[in-house]
């Protein structure tokens, strides 16, 4: 094969050809190097099963007296009394319905008594005046003067009641009775049965 020789001129222009594909291979990099990084955005994962039962917390609630099921039901938090009946599939025929206050929030292991026609008006005329009422009172949602006409609660703890459960919220236990300045062991025995959560 043969060669040429190049002359100045040649030489030159190859240089300059050199020299011009060092310089645009130069640019090239420090341009790459220069630019961000593609962005990888990584997918939200939906929550576990696991994760969606921690975060929305279930209460059971039994549900007794003129309901079309009664027993057990599963409930959101910040359910209603009216929620509750609703899952034991309603009320029952001669179910009283001005005995239950539908809208009053319930707590885990509330019972809710729904009364039958003349359960109630019986309480109210019988023979002791002073007895107690058929459903349990629940503290979380019972106003001053229901607290007031359990026996030995007076106005003055039936507002103590009210404020503490204002401060710290719904009742959890009927034991939690005992962080109230007036209401002891001894009270909280008596009361037990007559009031729930």
């Amino acid at each position: 094969m043969a060669t040429f020789p190049l002359g100045v001129q040649g030489r030159r222009v190859v240089a300059a050809a050199i020299l011009a594909l060092v310089l645009v291979v130069v640019a090239w990099r420090h341009a790459a190097a220069g630019s961000p990084a593609p962005l990888r955005v990584a997918p939200i994962a939906a929550p576990s099963r696991a994760a969606r039962s921690v975060s929305a917390r279930l209460l059971v609630v039994d549900v007794v007296g003129a309901v079309r099921r009664p027993g057990l039901v599963r409930l959101r938090e910040g359910a209603r009394v009216a929620d509750a009946i609703a899952r034991a599939g309603g009320l029952a025929r001669g179910a009283e319905r001005a005995g239950v206050n539908f809208a009053a929030p319930v707590s885990d292991g509330q019972q809710v008594l729904v009364p039958a026609h003349g359960a109630a008006a019986a309480s109210v005329g019988g023979a002791d005046a002073g007895a107690a009422p058929v459903a349990p009172v629940s503290l979380s949602s019972a106003t001053a003067e229901q607290l007031d006409a359990l026996p030995g609660v007076g106005p003055v703890t039936a507002q103590k009641i009210v404020a503490y459960r204002q401060q710290h919220g719904a009742f959890r236990s009927v034991d939690e009775l005992d962080a109230i300045s007036g209401i002891g062991p001894a009270r909280i025995a008596d009361l037990r049965g007559l009031v729930v959560p």
